[in-house]
């Protein structure tokens, strides 16, 4: 059975683009898993790109998909996660985007293995898992 994962923005994207590599990956993982799942942060910046193109046809898909998939809040656990985890980069002169550390940071309190083709900024996270989907 395939592990739990975390859709990263860039996957979602792939699979909104209906890119084949991305869907071939979501169908695997559909036939162990009910629904797919991103982080609220994920859903944010989904969101800002589509309503700055006022791209209403695929605004309603985007809602719907959020709606029988799971999207996981930002908690306590994971803000204080992410502070660590910023910590960390930062000590290293390693950062990356604050909303790719809440991304992870969703990912490892939630015991998820990230599934995102971004393998340079999220290779530096400690203690996450990484899968690309997009390979």
């Amino acid at each position: 059975m395939e592990p739990k994962s975390l859709l990263d923005t860039d996957v979602l994207s792939g699979l909104m683009r209906k890119t084949p590599v991305a869907l071939n990956r979501a169908r695997a993982y559909l036939a162990d898993h009910r629904q797919l799942t991103i982080s609220l942060v994920t859903r944010f910046e989904i969101l800002r790109g589509l309503k700055a193109k006022r791209a209403n046809a695929q605004l309603a898909a985007f809602d719907s998909f959020c709606m029988s998939n799971e999207v996981l809040p930002i908690t306590d656990q994971i803000i204080v996660r992410a502070a660590e985890t910023y910590a960390d980069l930062h000590n290293r002169g390693q950062l990356i985007a604050d909303a790719d550390i809440l991304i992870a940071a969703t990912a490892i309190e939630n015991g998820l293995v990230m599934a995102t083709n971004n393998l340079a900024d999220f290779g530096r996270i400690s203690g996450l898992q990484i899968d690309n989907w997009l390979a």
